[in-house]
């Protein structure tokens, strides 16, 4: 393990072992095997494939200024080595503040009749989206860190924005992540490489993976 891998253990296991803000609210959001169940922001059942595992749930609180809910599902061999992740987040700002999802659309998609604002990145290693304790990807990394399980390093991922309120302070996150080969002809580097840009061919192929994947169903009246 080198120098940089011992840290970030070192800040997820501490992450992992304190004990759940009293003050947070808990999971508000069923899941039934394969099916996130939201009955508000967005109301819709988010299905997710039968090679994922559904890892756990947790609410977190991001730098005092918003709350989210996090959920994770995961595919990985019999080695136990992640293959591909859905990382789901339901977030909103609080009271204590005036800020707003301010997300250009400049590539746009549509799933179950939810639109989503989408961008493909691809890193040499997805680990440095860890680095800040406080984040919501630090965050996420104990529920991979508790079942002795781990991002893939080089990886490419396709991160979903679903504004579903029109003050735009409530957001529904859906970041899929696909561990990419080493020999790899897709462009990686160590901040991540924006593919919409540098590789738009294999964006639209990871996109798709990230659709194939996922099946989001409308409800008809709010639950």
């Amino acid at each position: 393990m080198n120098k940089t891998a011992a840290v970030l253990f070192a800040v997820l296991f501490s992450f992992a072992a304190a004990p759940q803000n009293p003050d947070l609210p808990p999971v508000q959001r069923q899941v039934r095997d394969q099916t996130i169940i939201s009955k508000e922001l967005p109301s819709a059942d988010l299905t997710f494939g039968k090679d994922f595992q559904y890892i756990g749930g947790q609410v977190v609180n991001l730098y005092g200024n918003a709350d989210a809910e996090q959920h994770l599902f995961m595919k990985a061999t019999g080695s136990g080595s992640v293959q591909a992740f859905y990382w789901v987040q339901f977030e909103h700002f609080l009271p204590t503040n005036q800020y707003t999802y301010d997300y250009k659309p400049d590539r746009t998609t549509d799933i179950g009749g939810l639109q989503f604002i989408y961008d493909v990145k691809s890193f040499t290693d997805y680990t440095v989206t860890l680095r800040d304790p406080r984040s919501d990807g630090a965050a996420i990394g104990t529920l991979f860190a508790r079942h002795n399980l781990a991002f893939p390093k080089r990886a490419a991922r396709v991160r979903m924005f679903h504004l579903p309120t029109p003050d735009r302070r409530t957001e529904l996150m859906i970041i899929y992540g696909e561990a990419v080969p080493d020999d790899s002809q897709v462009p990686a580097g160590d901040d991540g490489v924006r593919l919409d840009d540098v590789s738009p061919e294999a964006a639209k192929v990871f996109l798709e993976h990230a659709r194939q994947g996922l099946t989001i169903r409308k409800h008809a009246k709010p639950l």
